[in-house]
């Protein structure tokens, strides 16, 4: 499990090429990609910028990776991360899961993205015509990782 957060923008063909290659017994790789959008709320969003605590966003990131890997039989997962200032349409996070079985994949994919929204301690500030504002979590954030705890 390997997770990374980083200014640089990410290759995610070249990212989910190394993790498809990396087993022989892989028969699934699961993905997700996040990028900032130009609208939220109504307004439009001319930049975002993501803010961390180094050392302890790391943590909790290997931390989520890690619960996935308990919980679903995958071989891997790799988490990256942006911060910074970024503009609508640039990515910002990239989750890779592999497996042998796209259920186990594509569950782990899920359950680290919906624990990354809600646990994983960034904080994120968007830059609209009417200023600055800090980017609340979302009640739909917190019931998706929920249903978690029910599986």
């Amino acid at each position: 499990m390997e997770v990374r957060v980083q200014h640089e923008d990410f290759d995610a063909g070249a990212e989910i090429a190394r993790m498809r290659l990396a087993r022989r017994d892989t028969g699934a790789v699961a993905c997700f990609i996040g990028q900032v959008r130009d609208l939220n709320e109504g307004d439009e969003v001319a930049l975002m910028t993501l803010e961390h605590y180094p050392g302890m966003t790391e943590k909790a990131l290997q931390n989520i990776a890690e619960e996935a890997g308990r919980r679903w039989d995958i071989h891997d997962a790799l988490v990256i991360h942006r911060i910074g200032e970024l503009k609508p349409a640039e990515q910002i996070v990239l989750v890779i899961v592999s497996g042998a079985h796209r259920g186990e994949a594509f569950a782990a994919c899920e359950f680290i993205m919906d624990y990354l929204k809600t646990e994983a301690p960034f904080w994120k500030k968007e830059q609209t015509a009417s200023g600055e504002r800090w980017v609340d979590a979302k009640a739909s954030d917190d019931k998706a990782r929920d249903r978690w705890h029910q599986s």
